[in-house]
């Protein structure tokens, strides 16, 4: 099994895919920058169990039963998942011992130079997610998915030619694309669950501001409400997005505002005051974001309803 949280410390550091290929006994890559790999082809006689890469990885495994490390917490899954990993990300084998079934594609940034997915990969923002944040597909999703690795595989194994790359390198783009339609699926079909996150979010974000941990910590950041929810920065702010239209920065900014306006229509403070009671280091970053959003400076919004 795969953890994503560990320490870049005691890894092995694989630069290729060939190198990779002849650590974990897989068949040589056909193409230096790509390869498609079934998990049962992989050996089991490999001690490796820390590694990080220099390429992508998109990993389907169909039996992600037992316990995946994440953090401090432990998480169960039974249906199996897909899975993404970016270059330079530590991994783990959690559990050595079970036989993971299904399949992976590696392919190195080199492979997507000059293409467009070359420079909108970073816009898949589910390379970032965590172990426990794995997208889940239904049968139907999952035989999509599963049709998009057998037409790169079919690519590889055939005569590489001047196309071959531009063809590998669309399905690619079509994995990806698919995969960001069945999150958003996700997000959605689990309503129930994002939706406690979400209350633990507006509690957590009531609760830095009411206890005044702005005025001894500074503004809150997207990590530390992640970290609080043992989720990553990005599957926080997609969940948030999803599910209330605004992500876990605008929710932040947006509490900054609501908190500066009652302060200003209930007490005389005056607008640095309140800007460092906030977390602001300048207060010309406070007036800054209260004017963008309020159409206004806080004197201007107070003067406004002491007028009416």
């Amino acid at each position: 099994m795969i953890d994503k949280s560990i320490k870049k410390n005691n890894l092995n550091q694989f630069n290729s895919i060939t190198e990779l290929s002849n650590t974990f006994g897989f068949s040589k890559p056909l193409h230096p920058f790509i390869t498609l790999v079934h998990h049962a082809d992989i050996s089991s006689e490999s001690e490796i169990k820390n590694m990080v890469t220099n390429f992508f990885m998109i990993s389907y495994k169909s039996n992600l039963k037992g316990k995946l490390k994440y953090g401090q917490g432990y998480y169960d899954f039974e249906e199996g998942g897909l899975i993404f990993t970016s270059p330079n990300q530590a991994i783990s084998v959690v559990d050595g011992n079970e036989v993971c079934q299904g399949v992976s594609v590696f392919f190195h940034p080199d492979f997507l130079a000059a293409s467009t997915l070359g420079f909108s990969i970073k816009k898949y923002g589910f390379f970032s997610y965590q172990i426990n944040e794995a997208l889940h597909l239904s049968d139907k999703e999952k035989q999509k998915i599963l049709s998009i690795f057998e037409n790169i595989e079919q690519e590889l194994t055939t005569s590489i030619d001047e196309i071959s790359q531009d063809l590998i390198i669309s399905y690619l783009e079509v994995l990806l694309n698919y995969s960001n339609r069945y999150y958003k699926r996700q997000f959605v079909t689990r309503k129930i669950v994002n939706r406690s996150i979400v209350e633990k979010f507006e509690d957590l974000l009531s609760e830095y501001f009411n206890t005044e941990k702005s005025l001894s910590n500074g503004l809150p950041t997207v990590k530390y409400f992640s970290d609080k929810l043992n989720l990553s920065s990005g599957y926080l702010s997609d969940l948030l997005r999803n599910t209330t239209g605004l992500n876990t920065q605008q929710h932040i900014h947006s509490k900054i505002i609501n908190s500066a306006k009652e302060k200003l229509l209930t007490s005389q403070i005056t607008a640095a005051e309140l800007a460092y009671e906030l977390g602001f280091e300048h207060p010309q970053s406070f007036n800054k974001l209260f004017k963008a959003k309020t159409k206004m400076s806080p004197m201007q919004f107070r003067q406004s309803f002491q007028n009416n």
